[in-house]
């Protein structure tokens, strides 16, 4: 994290040994390692609350998703069934115009042939 080598490390606790002295360097130190205990806990329970909302979340888009593509569907849903009946509809009248078409040529064929 700091990148502290051995040497800084050495330098680092001479200094505090002789600034808090050897009777209260080891309640200094069991205090820093409560502090780091609490500190990683609490970061522990602010990652668990992101992951939990996250997954709320997910479920209300997910949730949102659907009843969108559901509205979507009801209201094209009539359209969607005229075009499909007037598709039919031109189907048939097409054809109707393709077999008068062949009636004509027909015709003229057997005209020409005698």
């Amino acid at each position: 994290m700091f990148d502290l080598g051995t040497q800084e490390l050495i330098v680092i606790f001479i200094v505090a040994f002789l600034v808090f002295g050897p009777k209260k360097l080891p309640e200094l130190g069991r205090t820093l390692g409560k502090g780091i205990r609490e500190l990683k806990a609490a970061m522990r329970g602010v990652k668990d609350t992101f992951e939990e909302a996250g997954a709320d979340v997910t479920e209300e888009i997910k949730s949102a998703k659907s009843n969108l593509e559901d509205s979507i569907y009801k209201s094209l849903e009539p359209h969607v069934e005229s075009a499909a009946k007037d598709g039919k509809e031109e189907t048939r009248h097409a054809e109707g115009g393709a077999t008068a078409g062949q009636e004509g040529t027909d015709r003229k064929e057997s005209e020409k042939n005698g």
